[in-house]
């Protein structure tokens, strides 16, 4: 999927680190640099590993330059009640408002209903465009987490019907 700016392709070995220097930069820009929440995520540098499993994807988002400014990932949460998880999804400040993330997001929910019927989300309540990018998307805010997950920091969540 391409644009004038940005060209969202499939994460490859090359990219690891760079993700993560993106969903670092974009947790420390709202606090998020701590334990309880994706900063302290093993699987960090490992995308390409993690997401290289049927009903796994993960994309990024380039700029015309090769540079990586953002990315999401499907995962599955809750196998047996075919739940999966919107995750890392993070855009750098140069990718924001340019409509770039309604591009990866509708991506990766139609990739979503090839293997599950809801999609959750774990975010903080602090990311407030990301908030109502979520509503915008039809997610439904919840009062608790789906399930106990390593990111205990996270203070809002939401789910979504994909069927």
């Amino acid at each position: 999927m391409e644009s004038k700016e940005f060209k969202i392709r499939e994460i490859e070995d090359k990219d690891n680190k760079e993700v993560e220097n993106v969903i670092r930069s974009c947790l420390i820009e709202f606090g998020g640099n701590r334990e309880g929440l994706a900063w302290a995520d093993p699987n960090l540098g490992e995308f390409s590993k993690v997401y290289n499993k049927e009903g796994f994807k993960y994309w990024v988002i380039e700029n015309k330059t090769g540079k990586i400014v953002g990315g999401a990932g499907i995962g599955c949460l809750d196998d047996k009640n075919k739940v999966c998880e919107l995750q890392k999804m993070y855009c750098l400040k140069e990718a924001r408002g340019t409509g770039i993330a309604h591009d990866l997001m509708n991506l990766a929910l139609e990739f979503a209903k090839k293997y599950y019927n809801k999609c959750y989300i774990e975010t903080l309540s602090n990311m407030e465009a990301a908030n109502k990018f979520y509503k915008k998307y039809g997610f439904i805010s919840l009062d608790k987490p789906y399930i106990e997950t390593e990111h205990f920091a996270c203070d809002r969540w939401y789910i979504k019907d994909l069927k």
